[in-house]
């Protein structure tokens, strides 16, 4: 994207007064690039990595185990978001930590780019460790370049700043993943591992155009708490190691007995963060009833992300095994199929916004129940499509394209209405003493659906047979015909929320 630099003196005691990047803080402009260049590495990776799990010329795994591993890394992404805004907020503040978290990335990435199985999941570690730190906090210093909540610049700072992300999302694949399945998988991680160099370098360079106020620790502990932390992070870790080691040399080591407790994990801490808000006494009955509305969302994204984030994962397989990819007879990397959602929804996403303006204007919006089951019966409805391929795979032939392309069409659609809506409401239903914490809580919703993914293939489920994915379709389905039917009783119980 060209950069456009303007003088601007209309708001001084903005950060980055001087000039302006389309008219918001030049601060903006570190940010975006900085996003943009951690999305290209992370989704270009993503999109290499269930097709090197499942080839013969790299892990060589089975269907159900490559869909495993990569479930539970991006539920772990998404879990350890939690821990990152922990970090950002009691540690090291924002600006720290996300210069800390792009070179973890980075050394995740080289480390994934090593010819070893062994160091392969370290690498993946360090990235789902790094995105975790990354994606709590740099979001938070968006907000920091504006002042406060109502400052008229900010919503169309955050839109242009996702714009970094589907930019990023949208180029991965298309360069990441033809290096990586035309000429090498680990040049591909290399190639991952020099997007976020990029973005690392933009980010120390620009950061003098970021807020002070974002290299500033907004509750850091105290010695007392330090030392606390400290003892109960050695005592976990000790625990891991001597376990793991002796699992390890009495020989009864396998990968499960890592995938089946991470994914335990990410079943887990979601009901338990729920539970532990819901129980708490400072609550005042208005914002009880809120967050017992928010649990029918929350249990209603959680469904919509099992089913969405497969496309990364069980539709890819299918595509590399089951489909013809070819477009007017020319052959195109599988990976590829990873662009279309982020140019979907940089195409659709401001018609949305039009659209629910001009329905606001006639009074005929959608509530938010309305569109949350919108979503889910949408991403059903993709599944449902995804039965027409499977049969002409079941038949002997090859899947056309298109009927792929569909499929992510439809999840599109459901994920432009479910998630932004999910986002807004989870800000305006969160409680006065969890507001910052909340947006976690949101991405726990994605990481309990990845985790269930992730069970169901360690069980030895395979997500491509017909069964499953009618039986996942009518699920997310029956999800949301299930919300609309309740749609009175989760309005009365969300007061004055819409």
């Amino acid at each position: 994207m060209a950069s456009s630099l303007t003088k601007d003196s209309a708001r001084p005691g903005t950060p980055g007064t001087e000039q302006t990047f389309f008219g918001h803080p030049r601060g903006l402009a570190t940010l975006f690039m900085t996003e943009m260049w951690e999305r290209f590495s992370y989704y270009g990776m993503r999109a290499l990595l269930p097709l090197y799990l499942v080839a013969p010329g790299g892990l060589h795994l089975s269907a159900a185990t490559a869909t495993a591993i990569y479930s539970v890394y991006v539920s772990l992404v998404y879990l350890l978001a939690l821990p990152g805004g922990w970090f950002g907020d009691r540690v090291w503040g924002p600006r720290k930590t996300v210069a800390v978290a792009g070179a973890v990335i980075m050394l995740g990435h080289l480390t994934l780019a090593l010819p070893s199985s062994g160091t392969f999941y370290a690498g993946l570690g360090l990235v789902a460790i790094g995105s975790g730190l990354l994606k709590a906090n740099i979001s938070t210093m968006v907000g920091h370049l504006y002042d406060g909540p109502d400052d008229p610049r900010r919503d169309g700072g955050f839109t242009v700043f996702y714009m970094g992300i589907n930019l990023g999302a949208f180029a991965a694949p298309l360069v990441i993943g033809t290096i990586g399945e035309n000429v090498n998988w680990h040049l591909g991680f290399a190639l991952a591992a020099l997007g976020m160099a990029l973005g690392l370098g933009q980010f120390l360079i620009g950061s003098r155009h970021l807020a002070d106020r974002s290299s500033v620790v907004p509750t850091p502990l105290s010695e007392t708490e330090k030392a606390s932390t400290l003892r109960k992070a050695a005592i976990w870790a000790g625990i891991a190691v001597v376990f793991y080691a002796i699992v390890g040399f009495s020989g009864h080591y396998t990968l499960n007995w890592i995938l089946v407790p991470l994914t335990l994990l990410g079943l887990i801490i979601p009901v338990m963060v729920l539970a532990r808000i819901k129980r708490d006494k400072d609550l005042d009955r208005s914002e009880q009833r809120s967050m017992s509305a928010y649990i029918w969302f929350f249990v209603a994204a959680a469904v919509f992300w099992m089913i969405y984030d497969q496309g990364g994962s069980t539709l890819s397989i299918f595509a590399d095994s089951s489909a013809d990819n070819t477009i007017f007879g020319w052959e195109f990397p599988v990976s590829w199929y990873q662009s279309v959602n982020p140019v979907l929804i940089m195409a659709l996403a401001p018609v949305f916004a039009w659209f629910w303006l001009a329905l606001n204007r006639r009074g005929k919006e959608p509530s938010t129940i309305v569109k949350f089951a919108s979503g889910l019966v949408l991403v059903g409805a993709s599944f449902f499509l995804f039965l027409a391929p499977l049969a002409i795979a079941d038949g002997g032939h090859k899947a056309a394209a298109a009927w792929l392309v569909a499929i992510y069409f439809v999840q599109t659609v459901g994920e432009l209405l479910l998630s932004p809506v999910g986002l807004s409401v989870t800000t305006k239903m969160a409680p006065a003493k969890y507001a910052s914490q909340m947006m976690g809580v949101w991405f726990l919703a994605v990481t309990a659906g990845d985790a269930t993914t992730g069970l169901l293939s360690i069980a030895g489920v395979d997500l491509n047979k017909t069964g499953i994915v009618a039986l996942e379709a009518t699920l997310a389905v029956v999800a949301g015909v299930a919300v609309w039917m309740y749609r009175n009783r989760v309005k009365e119980l969300m007061g004055s929320v819409r």
